[in-house]
């Protein structure tokens, strides 16, 4: 007995199991990978280049590395940045000159999530990727561009790995299930169409998700004679508390939050509930949320409807009050408000205007006539002497008076637009000006 066991082979998750060997096999990436395609080609022709993998969770970036080094007959290094450090790294480089001066061989160096690794980190890499000990290869959840140094980035290819599609995913389970050799073929295990939807559904564009629930369903299939049966039933049981993919801080984050803001600068109120719920469902802090929507209501909206902003503050304090689900209701009502809304970015742009102003001209004074004078000295150093009441002139306003340093006498940072309120709001400036103008003509 003893013997048998440790003739069987290691356990290997059923997502390993399925891992493709070539690229007729590979699902998904049909832009890097299909016919004529260039990553296809240099992969074909053997002419290896360092390059980054950037895409969400389980795509392929790892498979295809694999498959890269198989095709070249290269050796093949995989190193984490989660788990490693200079020492597995120069580890790796040793085991790379070592194929290199005794076999000959090329080596593939892989290197998952290397946004992880620090900025001494990523520069180690650098002699040997320009000297040929290693092709680089890096896997990315995250934007190149901003985890990556330049110096290592410059010397890569960047490929944009994809989610599968519905299709494609349900394509990917539906082989699992006949493939009797590394597959769950010899199980005789069935999966109803509304099953598989549904798991095709959950796994969100990730094959190593979907074939992990896969697996798990396989353990919690009912048995009906030769048969094994995963329904929905089964699947809700294996998918409770399950969350979509959502990386809080990481490139998914800013993509959706990005979508919110622009689907209500869009007015859009059905695309911002999509959003809105895609980043609640996937574990966003509602607090982050109803501060963004405070954001918008102040740069998109502004004083075209001011109750925008009452309305996001609102929102804001029923989510501290109540918590869930009363402030996600609250949050809903705050972000289709904000999408339907007239919509100006005039206060955004005065005041993006003003203050470059201030941080790129000399501090000048404060005008004579607008300073405080609450002592006798002041006064007799004529601070606020000529200062015009304005509650005490004609329609309340001193017509002519400079409130702006004498420099800047005649600048205008506010520019009403025709929406909303901001069309009264304009009208009534126009107005003033046009007293301003004919105090000027008296004078």
């Amino acid at each position: 007995m003893t013997a048998d066991l440790f003739s069987q082979q290691p356990y290997q998750p059923l997502a390993a199991r399925m891992r493709p060997q070539t690229l007729d096999g590979f699902y998904g990436q049909q832009h890097l990978i299909g016919p004529g395609k260039p990553l296809r080609e240099a992969i074909k022709n053997e002419t290896l280049h360092s390059m980054i993998f950037w895409g969400p969770p389980g795509v392929g970036k790892t498979t295809l590395a694999r498959i890269i080094a198989a095709s070249a007959d290269a050796h093949f290094e995989s190193i984490s940045a989660v788990l490693s450090g200079v020492k597995e790294i120069r580890a790796a480089i040793a085991k790379a000159e070592e194929q290199r001066d005794l076999r000959g061989r090329k080596t593939i160096l892989f290197v998952d999530e290397v946004h992880r690794f620090n900025k001494s980190q990523q520069d180690a890499f650098l002699p040997y990727v320009e000297d040929g000990t290693v092709v680089f290869v890096g896997a990315t959840t995250e934007n190149p561009s901003f985890e990556l140094n330049n110096a290592l980035l410059s010397r890569c290819r960047v490929y944009v790995l994809k989610s599968l599609d519905t299709d494609q995913v349900k394509a990917l389970i539906q082989q699992t299930l006949a493939n009797s050799e590394t597959g769950l073929g010899q199980q005789q295990l069935q999966l109803d169409k509304a099953a598989l939807d549904l798991l095709a559904n959950a796994a969100d564009g990730d094959a190593r998700r979907a074939l992990n629930l896969l697996e798990i369903a396989n353990d919690l299939a009912t048995e009906q004679g030769d048969q094994s049966i995963i329904d929905s039933a089964v699947l809700e049981q294996v998918l409770v508390g399950d969350t979509r993919r959502f990386d809080k801080g990481g490139e998914y984050f800013y993509d959706q939050i990005s979508a919110l803001h622009k689907s209500v600068r869009g007015s859009s109120p059905d695309a911002s509930l999509y959003w809105l719920c895609r980043m609640l469902d996937g574990g966003c802090d509602p607090i982050y949320i109803a501060r963004r929507v405070v954001r918008i209501a102040t740069e998109d909206i502004g004083n075209a409807d001011p109750r925008a902003l009452e309305l996001a503050l609102n929102a804001w304090s029923v989510q501290e009050r109540l918590g869930s689900p009363e402030g996600e209701l609250a949050l809903a009502q705050a972000v289709t408000y904000c999408a339907v809304a007239a919509k100006s970015n005039a206060v955004y742009g005065a005041f993006k205007a003003a203050m470059a102003d201030v941080q790129s001209l000399p501090s000048y004074e404060v005008p004579m006539h607008l300073r405080n004078a609450p002592t006798k000295l002041m006064k007799e150093l004529e601070y606020g002497k000529d200062y015009r009441y304005a509650h005490n002139e004609q329609e309340a306003y001193a017509a002519g008076e400079n409130y702006l340093p004498e420099d800047l006498a005649d600048k205008q940072y506010y520019f009403p637009t025709d929406n909303g309120l901001e069309k009264q709001i304009g009208a009534k400036l126009a107005h003033l000006h046009s007293l301003d103008k004919q105090n000027k003509e008296q004078q």
